[in-house]
């Protein structure tokens, strides 16, 4: 791994970069607002991502992607994982007006305390449980545990006026085109299944025939999309709902972090984190968002339906 350009030629401890004014790359804010609490220090990281130098974009992603790991990990192991000199951590933690990374760590730690007690002990239960000491009853308690901890976080997460924004606009299209490839292909199946039951016109992207650019020629203003993918991003993907924005078609996605490329492409986004059992991640939370979805925007065209009736 090469280290920061600035870094060249010496070594610095996180202690004492974190005494040292950051200027340069590193930037800073001191004389802002420090963040006091999680959601705070997210809105500003979102605000600012575009002008961040790539180290500290990097050490965004991987703080956003792993609020958990910034929590719980030492410096050298976050600077590991994300890629990055540990001295990096500390110019990220002072562009943001921390006095170090120590500082900044302490609000990743709070926002583990302000979760609802009692999830660790309905995970130690399930590993307690005697099925547990059968390797298959191990896997399937890992995976319902992985898939309540999916459902618990999203309760929290998902904005209801964002939400609701998300229904108007795939409510309002003439044709909902769906996008979705590789571990997201279900979601966009299962809508699309759903939409023709409910008689809502949608259109997959995603042919055997490969005529995804001549499907995607057919959308227009009065149209929406829905897109989903989650790292590793597929390229088709992505370069499928920037052509519809690029097209001022309104595209609704569900992606796994705020510095997803199907974000910049995005009119309306949501961020969903699966967790994972043994590395392996399930569509538990995904899943119940798509399917509030689909039933909303039905719902909604069905009252807009009655109304325009009434009148």
């Amino acid at each position: 791994m090469m280290p920061d350009a600035a870094m060249q030629g010496r070594q610095e401890t996180p202690e004492s970069a974190s005494a040292r004014p950051v200027d340069g790359d590193g930037g800073t804010a001191a004389a802002a607002a420090v963040p006091q609490d999680f959601d705070a220090l997210k809105t500003v990281i979102l605000a600012r991502k575009a002008q961040l130098p790539k180290r500290l974009r990097q050490v965004a992603a991987y703080a956003l992607d792993q609020p958990d790991e910034i929590a719980f990990g030492t410096a050298a192991s976050i600077a590991a994982a994300a890629d990055v000199q540990p001295s990096t951590l500390v110019r990220f933690a002072q562009h943001f007006g921390f006095e170090g990374f120590s500082s900044l760590q302490q609000i990743f730690r709070a926002r583990l305390r302000e979760r609802n007690p009692g999830y660790e002990d309905r995970l130690r239960a399930l590993g307690d449980n005697g099925h547990s000491h059968r390797e298959s009853g191990a896997i399937f308690n890992g995976f319902v545990a992985a898939a309540h901890r999916s459902l618990d976080n999203i309760a929290g997460s998902v904005d209801p006026a964002a939400f609701e924004q998300a229904v108007d606009i795939l409510a309002k299209a003439d044709t909902i085109f769906l996008i979705a490839k590789r571990r997201s292909y279900p979601i966009s199946g299962y809508m699309a299944y759903a939409f023709g039951k409910l008689k809502i016109r949608y259109q997959m992207v995603g042919t055997a025939a490969g005529i995804d650019d001549d499907i995607l020629a057919l959308a227009g203003r009065r149209d929406a999309a829905f897109a989903v993918s989650f790292s590793p991003y597929t390229s088709e993907s992505i370069h499928q709902a920037r052509l519809l924005a690029n097209r001022k078609v309104p595209v609704v996605s569900l992606t796994d972090s705020a510095f997803s490329p199907l974000v910049e492409s995005s009119k309306i986004w949501f961020e969903i984190v699966e967790a994972d059992h043994a590395g392996f991640r399930s569509l538990s939370a995904s899943m119940a968002f798509a399917m509030a979805l689909t039933v909303a925007v039905a719902e909604k065209r069905q009252r807009g339906s009655s109304v325009s009736h009434m009148e």
